[in-house]
């Protein structure tokens, strides 16, 4: 047992650690209270905020999940006035599927471009402009060079990079602070309705500078992230709802 006095100065260490490598004191409350447990394996216990997050899919079926996983996070992040501009090659989102996770189209600019060199290009512009909640950029490659130069502008702009890395040829290292991969499951079925449920997906946390990479099987319900375990006394209050 660490006593109160060095315990006091080992954590004002790390926070003075954290802050040198990056790592803001500012946080979205209503983002960490959305993830729930999840949010305890980043530093300081809250989701990095003006960070630059890595995301793999090597199917279509792990794209379609993380467009889903990131949709939920960008919801408290956005809240009822923000703002997100989604970059790309080819558009894989159905706008008005996004009020599924309690987004309004309205409040995203989709940018469909020709090119991945194109898209970081312009993703890095975006990143540049503060009165944006989030920039999403849907591209195959990354390079350490090209992550690291999204990295430091959002250091400077304070907003926050989602890249989505479909179908990528080579897993190499980036600058990003975290790597992510999203996996669907079967849903839980709502009023035992065949083929009706919400989304479910194993997600993962595979990399995290200064956190605990970890997993978990999380359930989106109208916008909200549950963990599975969770998930039996929330199916009541499902049913009864249908019911009423």
């Amino acid at each position: 047992m660490i006593p109160a006095s060095k315990a006091g100065l080992v954590a004002t260490l790390q926070a003075d650690l954290l802050r040198l490598q990056g790592f803001k004191n500012f946080n979205n409350p209503a983002l960490d209270t959305a993830l729930g447990p999840i949010r305890e394996a980043f530093p300081n216990g809250s989701f990095p905020l003006a960070a630059i997050h890595e995301f793999i899919s090597n199917s279509a079926e792990s794209s379609v999940a993380t467009s889903g996983f990131v949709a939920s996070v960008l919801s408290p992040l956005m809240g009822s006035s923000g703002t997100v501009i989604w970059i790309g090659t080819a558009r894989t989102i159905f706008p008005p599927a996004l009020k599924g996770f309690g987004l309004q189209p309205h409040q995203f600019i989709f940018i469909d471009l020709k090119n991945e060199r194109d898209v970081v290009w312009a993703m890095n512009e975006a990143l540049k402009c503060d009165s944006l909640a989030a920039v999403v950029g849907e591209i195959r490659d990354l390079t350490f060079t090209a992550s690291r130069r999204l990295q430091l502008t959002v250091e400077e702009s304070k907003v926050t990079g989602f890249v989505l890395r479909n179908n990528c040829r080579v897993l190499n290292t980036t600058a990003c602070v975290s790597r992510w991969s999203i996996a669907s499951l079967p849903s839980l079925s709502i009023d035992d309705m065949p083929g009706i449920g919400y989304p479910k997906w194993r997600v993962e946390l595979n990399r995290v500078r200064n956190g605990r990479p970890d997993a978990w099987d999380i359930q989106c319900i109208n916008g909200k992230l549950i963990l599975v375990y969770e998930m039996r006394s929330e199916q009541i209050h499902l049913k009864s709802a249908v019911a009423r």
